[in-house]
């Protein structure tokens, strides 16, 4: 096997071969490990396939604190969280096995109401008052922006409830698809108007 040398700490280390997908599995598992008992990974990350597509979800050490649809581009996500989050972001999926757990299960149908902690820190003033409401929208049913306005105490401040809804950080367990438009029209979604029907469906087909 070749080996390389470090010029910074001069160990000496195997290059593994490209294919060894066992090998870099365990590097990897080992790298999760050191780095979350030296204190330096502060996001972590891992995918999804739902029917609603692929979802990024990631955490910090307080809770949940994205949840990103494909079409966000989920690169672009990840680079977003380094800037406004944390640089030390690494795909250790077992952080969020709860969390994907309980998405599983609500697009099964078996979970109508999440219990995460949340990490608002990507929203705030008036926005996370809006997403703090919509947790009060029960399962299978639905709000208008303006009743959410009001709901929030600001009734006037319809497009900023629009706003606060366009810029979720966490869709499907924040639901902003549960806001619609005053003719009962869905309306724009973060995900797209495909995902926002595919959840409005499921939800009322329960």
């Amino acid at each position: 096997m070749m080996t390389s040398s470090d010029p910074e700490n001069g160990r000496l280390f195997a290059a593994l071969p490209r294919r060894d997908d066992d090998a870099m599995s365990r590097l990897h598992a080992r790298l999760i490990t050191q780095a979350q008992h030296e204190g330096i990974l502060d996001v972590a990350y891992r995918t999804m396939d739902t029917p609603a597509g692929s979802l990024l979800l990631a955490a910090t050490e307080q809770g949940l604190v994205k949840v990103a649809y494909a079409v966000q581009d989920h690169t672009a996500v990840l680079q977003q969280l380094s800037d406004r989050v944390s640089p030390r972001i690494l795909h250790a999926p077992g952080r969020l096995d709860e969390a994907s757990r309980q998405i599983e299960e609500y697009f099964d149908g078996r979970r109508r109401q999440f219990d995460l902690p949340l990490d608002w820190r990507l929203s705030k003033g008036f926005r996370r008052d809006v997403l703090r409401h919509l947790a009060q929208i029960g399962y299978g049913s639905t709000e208008s922006y303006a009743q959410v306005a009001l709901a929030s105490g600001s009734p006037r401040a319809v497009r900023a409830v629009g706003t606060a809804c366009a810029t979720n950080p966490l869709p499907v367990v924040v639901p902003c698809h549960r806001v619609v438009r005053s003719d009962g029209s869905a309306g724009q979604y973060v995900g797209g108007t495909d995902a926002k029907h595919i959840l409005l469906t499921l939800e009322t087909a329960a």
